[in-house]
């Protein structure tokens, strides 16, 4: 009885958090009948209605508000005790699931995943890549990379490094173009401009050396708010694009993107690993983030360092 009401306990918190029964459903990984059997036994055995259920939501009423503060206490005081014995034995297992921009994915933690289940090969990872800002509670996610200034006070937020970017055409594009020998030089070319899907603004590269700097805010040719396609642009010598250092090296050693004026170093953007601050990070989270972390900070690829 007391493990049922246990995990009845973990099925009302988690809809609580994603508002509805079948996201609860799916991040716990169990039947949308099995969850609402597990809410019909818990109201029943509390004598209350925990939740008003609607077409588009499911919210919890003032009795379900107040459950869900204590027993979310109760829920992680029980994953910190179970995370005290699992690092006293050294084991860390479990589902962790992390949410990262498409880039740090794939030019950072991907290629290294073989070391990090060599030394976890009991943690399942479930890794979300998008280049959207979700919400950590209401999808379930225990961990984010995200880029940029992070002002979500409900967040624990970790400065782990940065996301050099750099100035890039085609060499069809040079080819073709008028030289470009110091930043006033750009007014004169194709820009190419990328707009972040979620905010809508528009990335405005600034160049620096030494004490100088310059800010490329001329109107772009075109606008794009997907990673690939920008980059798919310009090396379709269709302008000048501003991308992570990360992304355009690999790029730059098959000789299908040159780097432009590459005595100007570009302003990055800092990259953090967040958390819900409610929540205890268990042993497997934490070992995750710590790796990831270390990853990042010994790549020079995501410091400001040339």
């Amino acid at each position: 009885m007391a493990f049922d009401r246990l995990e009845a306990m973990r099925a009302f918190c988690r809809i609580v958090e994603v508002g509805s029964f079948t996201r609860a459903a799916e991040a716990l990984n169990v039947a949308k009948t099995t969850i609402s059997g597990q809410i019909q036994g818990l109201e029943s055995l509390l004598g209350v209605k925990l939740l008003h259920r609607t077409t588009r939501r499911v919210t919890p009423t003032t009795d379900g508000a107040a459950y869900y503060e204590r027993a979310r206490t109760v829920l992680d005081d029980l994953d910190e005790l179970e995370t005290s014995v699992a690092q006293s034995r050294s084991v860390a297992r479990g589902r962790v699931r992390v949410e990262m921009p498409s880039g740090i994915a794939t030019h950072l933690i991907i290629p290294s995943l073989p070391e990090f289940m060599a030394r976890h090969p009991q943690i399942e990872l479930d890794i979300g890549c998008s280049e959207r800002v979700v919400d950590l509670v209401q999808e379930g996610i225990d961990c984010a990379f995200r880029g940029g200034l992070v002002t979500d006070q409900d967040l624990v937020c970790r400065l782990v490094g940065m996301m050099p970017f750099c100035l890039c055409a085609s060499p069809v594009y040079l080819m073709n173009a008028k030289p470009i020998l110091m930043p006033d030089d750009l007014q004169l070319q194709r820009f190419l401009g990328f707009t972040f899907p979620v905010s809508g603004r528009q990335l405005i590269p600034v160049l620096h050396q030494g004490d100088d700097s310059y800010r490329v805010e001329q109107r772009p040719a075109m606008r794009f708010n997907n990673a690939n396609a920008y980059i798919a642009a310009g090396l379709a010598g269709l302008g000048i694009i501003s991308v992570p250092r990360a992304e355009a090296s690999l790029l730059f050693q098959a000789g299908t993107l040159i780097e432009v004026l590459p005595d100007w170093e570009m302003a990055g953007m800092p990259i953090s690993l967040v958390y819900p601050s409610t929540r205890h990070l268990s042993a497997r989270v934490r070992a995750f983030a710590e790796w990831g972390a270390a990853l990042m900070a010994n790549d020079p690829s995501w410091t400001m360092k040339r």
